[in-house]
């Protein structure tokens, strides 16, 4: 996931911070649009939680 992160910040301009609420975003989005695969998101992203010092929502 750290990957995905870096490259929203090289990409997109965006601070780590700002990657990781598009993270989120994007996971919330997707579980409300696939309803039936929410388990297999929420699995996905638990394999890559964010480092603590990358957790914004604390």
């Amino acid at each position: 996931m750290q990957e995905l992160i870096h490259r929203l910040m090289q990409q997109a301009g965006l601070t780590e911070a700002q990657a990781v609420q598009t993270l989120e975003v994007v996971k919330d989005y997707t579980k409300e649009k696939f309803p039936v695969f929410s388990g297999a998101i929420d699995k996905l992203f638990e394999k890559y939680p964010p480092k603590p010092e990358e957790d914004f929502l604390d």
